[in-house]
């Protein structure tokens, strides 16, 4: 395995553990903070497992059944992170909620003592996966991690409130503080996930710019029908018919158009369908995109 599949695999085995431990820290101390914080870790823990899954199968090669491979699988394991986040903060929002109208008490040093040891953990989490937060997954769970962070910061705040003044309405506050972390990454998470399921062009590519750049290729007289999307996180696809001044000119611009493509975009899979410009008016009166000329056209 990779080394970022690695990184993820021994994340995904700390943050159960300590899940784990600040579950029962949690019950025991009567801590909804505790609680609330080892529910956000679990999710995250569950979030990492599903990107190592996810970054393993979308490394094998295409089969006659998965012609593009496997690399949506990550977008499925979006889909159930979601659903896992919603329905926690789900739960952490109606028992915080009982217990601002039924207050009970906590144990704020347990609090303090368990949710410190979470922020360390965390931060040494965090550093592990920023050296391998290149893929969608890898920097997806990073943003877990770094929430956790702040979760365990809360939880710390809500253990020295209580031990400093005994006012233990502060634990279910910030337990409604760390779902709204959960709502907020989950929500994110569903909108990207949805983007990708609707082959919608990828973050951070212009679709006009890339038009653009590929007219300019010499012996190109325009380009239409450009559609880009992802296959997964980190590899994208384009097709495009292209209007040729020569046929005879097309395995020279093929050759540069896949270049140009692969290394100022980051586009591997290319479809290109050369045409002979014989109407070159024809389509002016359309979307900007449909039809991207020479800049001395």
């Amino acid at each position: 395995m990779a080394g970022g599949g690695r990184a993820l695999l021994w994340s995904l085995l700390l943050i159960l553990s300590y899940a784990l431990i600040e579950a029962v820290a949690g019950w025991r101390a009567d801590s909804m903070a505790l609680l609330g914080d080892a529910g956000h870790m679990l999710t995250d823990g569950v979030a990492l497992g599903l990107a190592a899954l996810a970054a393993r199968l979308g490394q094998r090669p295409p089969s006659p059944r998965h012609s593009f491979g496997l690399g949506r699988v990550e977008v499925l394991a979006a889909v159930f992170n979601v659903l896992l986040m919603l329905g926690i903060v789900s739960a952490i929002g109606v028992e915080a909620v009982r217990r601002l109208l039924h207050p009970e008490a906590v144990d704020g040093p347990v609090v303090i003592g368990v949710a410190a040891f979470g922020f360390l953990l965390n931060l040494a989490i965090a550093l592990l996966l920023m050296k391998e937060a290149h893929s969608f997954n890898q920097r997806a769970a990073l943003l877990h991690v770094l929430g956790d962070l702040l979760g365990s910061l809360a939880a710390i705040v809500a253990g020295v409130v209580i031990v400093s003044t005994g006012w233990d309405p502060i634990d279910p506050i910030l337990s409604l503080f760390i779902g709204a972390l959960i709502l907020f990454s989950s929500l994110r998470l569903l909108r990207e996930t949805i983007h990708v399921l609707l082959e919608g062009t990828p973050r951070g590519v212009q679709l006009e710019a890339v038009g653009k750049a590929m007219a300019a290729v010499p012996g190109v007289e325009s380009v239409h029908d450009l559609h880009i999307w992802a296959i997964a996180s980190d590899r994208l696809a384009l097709s495009a018919h292209l209007q040729l001044r020569e046929l005879a000119l097309w395995p020279d611009i093929l050759s540069r158009e896949q270049e140009l493509l692969a290394e100022h975009f980051g586009i591997a899979h290319v479809t290109l369908q050369p045409e002979l410009d014989q109407h070159p008016l024809r389509r002016w009166a359309e979307a900007p995109t449909d039809l991207l000329r020479r800049p001395d056209a």
